[in-house]
């Protein structure tokens, strides 16, 4: 017999669908203030890095994109001036994205309706015990099949649990 009610199934369909969920409930505000999922993405990464940029390389690790697909996403958000590129002082094969005020006025225009709808749709929802433990499982799961996700980034996971924990309206 084909296991249908097998709980793996039922472990990437809940995870499938609150993802999904949860960009419909986080778009809107990212789309109000001119942002992509993507753009914010960007954006949100430079400016949480170390002195607020990455390598296109490491960027592109982070985002899960190819590297031409990070060179379209930083070319638009270098037309709109939230970011620019940087050479490398040790390497001149590598460039750097860094974010520009402008860049960090845009997120701070949208992330208090942003944290304000993480806040309501999926922080909100756990107890302080259950959101760290579930980012502590995240982490676990994201270092497995995405171990480039943190490429860059100095940041320790106790770093990242602190951050969430301030995070909150």
């Amino acid at each position: 017999m084909i296991p249908f009610d097998d709980p793996r199934l039922t472990a990437m369909g809940l995870l499938a669908e609150v993802s999904t969920g949860l960009s419909a409930k986080t778009l809107p505000s990212l789309a109000a203030a001119g942002l992509s999922e993507i753009d914010f993405e960007t954006l949100i990464r430079l400016a949480r890095s170390p002195g607020q940029r990455l390598r296109m390389s490491d960027l592109a690790a982070q985002t899960n994109l190819s590297t031409s697909g990070v060179t379209r996403v930083v070319d638009r958000l270098e037309r709109e001036g939230l970011v620019v590129r940087q050479a490398c002082a040790t390497d001149r094969r590598a460039s750097y994205s860094a974010i520009t005020e402008a860049g960090t006025s845009r997120l701070a225009e949208v992330l208090p309706q942003h944290l304000v709808d993480i806040e309501a749709w999926f922080t909100g929802l756990l107890a302080p015990d259950q959101l760290a433990t579930f980012l502590d499982t995240l982490r676990i799961i994201r270092d497995a099949v995405r171990p480039c996700a943190t490429a860059g980034s100095e940041h320790t996971p106790a770093q990242e649990t602190a951050a969430a924990g301030q995070a909150q309206p």
